[in-house]
């Protein structure tokens, strides 16, 4: 027996939550899976350094209790799947999965979102032969673009949603600016039509967002480099405090953000919507012991655990309500 499409919809939650957040070489023990030396060397060691990843991970994600969180660095649909085990079994939270292998052969990292309704499509997008041979464009290897919705009839809500993972290091910013003007192609018509869109992830951006220039990664993805503002992106930093806004543990480096279109900022259209309301960068949900971790490359395993950051990343959190 088919219901109708009203029938099945998911409820609205009372609010929407939105988080990001790098995990670091989110890899368990086990590397017969593995083909690159690299995601060898940055799997955890053994089963009971894994097992306190994947455990203070998930205490993390039970403060925050996030509707949708963007992961980065994810080894695996299976090491998704433990930690949204974890998070049932020891805080009682039912996550399901959105995931789709990448292409980056030499880290083996990828990106995976967990959420706890609304997803109606997922998957990831390709550039065309034209945009190839442009050189405008660069493929992006660690992504995965989704669609929610919630609601019934005229009230549904919806939102595209793009979890990124980018080129890093300062040297690829070139590489990082096509990146950003392909994901401005996927995501611009949307933002016309006034659509909530939100891309959300590791920019691995060098600019901040007080210095931002038009041609940099962050220029071109919020579209400071065309004149109208009708197809911009709109950085939730700004709703942080300066002393705030770095989201990682080298000094200034402001490379995680979340960027919502025009619609999520404001209600447009009288209806029952989603509304941005609040941002935070929940630095006290990763960092252990007395200070923050100085240097995690080479280290992270060797540095005790009580000391140990759980990232060199910080979560980044977005609340939104139907307004």
């Amino acid at each position: 027996m088919l219901l109708p499409a009203a029938v099945l919809a998911d409820e609205k939650p009372e609010e929407l939550i939105l988080a990001t957040w790098n995990l670091e070489w989110f890899f368990d023990d086990y590397q017969g899976d593995n083909a690159s030396d690299l995601a060898k060397k940055m799997s955890a060691p053994n089963r009971s350094e894994w097992d306190w990843k994947r455990n203070g991970v998930a205490a993390a994600i039970a403060q925050i209790q996030p509707t949708i969180i963007a992961l980065q660095e994810v080894e695996s649909r299976r090491v998704a799947w433990y930690l949204t085990r974890r998070l049932q079994q020891a805080h009682g939270l039912k996550y399901r999965i959105a995931f789709v292998e990448g292409a980056d052969t030499f880290t083996e990292q990828d990106v995976a979102i967990l959420f706890q309704s609304g997803l109606v499509s997922f998957g990831r997008r390709e550039q065309s032969s034209e945009m190839f041979n442009s050189k405008q464009y660069y493929n992006l290897s660690k992504h995965l673009v989704t669609r929610f919705e919630w609601g019934k009839g005229e009230e549904k809500e919806s939102l595209l949603l793009l979890n990124v993972h980018l080129r890093a290091r300062a040297e690829i910013a070139p590489l990082r600016q096509r990146q950003c003007r392909l994901i401005r192609h996927w995501t611009r018509e949307a933002i016309l039509q006034g659509e909530n869109v939100v891309v959300l992830g590791d920019i691995n951006t060098e600019t901040t967002f007080s210095d931002t220039p038009p041609d940099s990664d962050m220029g071109i993805l919020t579209g400071l480099a065309t004149p109208p503002l009708t197809d911009d992106l709109f950085d939730l930093h700004k709703y942080l405090p300066a002393k705030e806004r770095a989201s990682h543990l080298l000094p200034g480096k402001q490379f995680d953000r979340i960027l919502v279109s025009q619609a999520l900022l404001e209600n447009q259209d009288g209806k029952r919507d989603l509304v941005f309301q609040s941002m935070q960068r929940r630095k006290d949900l990763c960092v252990r012991g007395k200070q923050a971790d100085e240097d995690h490359w080479n280290i992270y395993y060797q540095i005790p655990q009580a000391e140990r950051d759980l990232s060199d990343h910080y979560p980044l959190v977005a609340r939104f309500q139907f307004d």
